[in-house]
């Protein structure tokens, strides 16, 4: 079964790498997407998984405050970190990372390579190394990527979770890379 052409190879990406209109207003690095990753993904073979936005998903494209891209990004950041966080939030992202685990899942069950999840530093929901909290750029993960993890990992799933930062596309694409060619 899935014997063709495909490279059985898939890699999980952040939405708004993918999707730049999704972000929050005022922080987006580009019209529509991150050309430079997508463009290697496109030539290294691997399928990409969008991941769904959990802040969209929570609390809409306004983020639940149609004035928060007056406010710094950080403190901004803060403010939607503290909406995700609320029950009626982490409801829908529970749901979310139900879902994104079940593919998860499924790619394994059916023997293609699950290369990896690339998150976006700095993001309340979707931050790997670095999160937004208490009005700064600190060390840790957002609300959805430390759900996912810990979900993965109580179903003892390992993957690796890998943080890019949007602006800063060469670095972005060496991570790409380093999680696609296993380094």
């Amino acid at each position: 079964m899935f014997d063709d052409i495909r490279s059985k190879r898939v890699l999980l990406l952040a939405h708004c790498v993918l999707n730049q209109n999704s972000i929050s207003d005022g922080t987006a690095d580009y019209a529509g997407c991150n050309q430079d990753v997508m463009r290697w993904l496109v030539n290294s073979d691997v399928g990409v998984i969008q991941m769904p936005c959990p802040e969209l998903n929570c609390l809409g494209l306004d983020r639940g405050d149609a004035a928060g891209a007056t406010r710094p990004v950080t403190e901004e950041n803060t403010r939607i970190r503290g909406e995700l966080i609320k029950e009626s939030s982490m409801v829908v992202l529970r749901e979310l990372v139900r879902q994104v685990v079940y593919q998860v899942e499924q790619y394994l069950k059916n023997g293609f390579e699950v290369l990896g999840v690339v998150g976006i530093n700095r993001s309340p929901s979707c931050g790997v190394e670095t999160t937004s909290k208490d009005n700064r750029e600190v060390e840790g993960e957002g609300v959805f990527v430390e759900s996912l993890r810990e979900e993965l990992e109580r179903k003892g799933i390992k993957i690796r979770l890998a943080g890019i930062k949007a602006n800063e596309s060469a670095a972005a694409v060496k991570v790409v890379q380093e999680l696609v060619e296993g380094e």
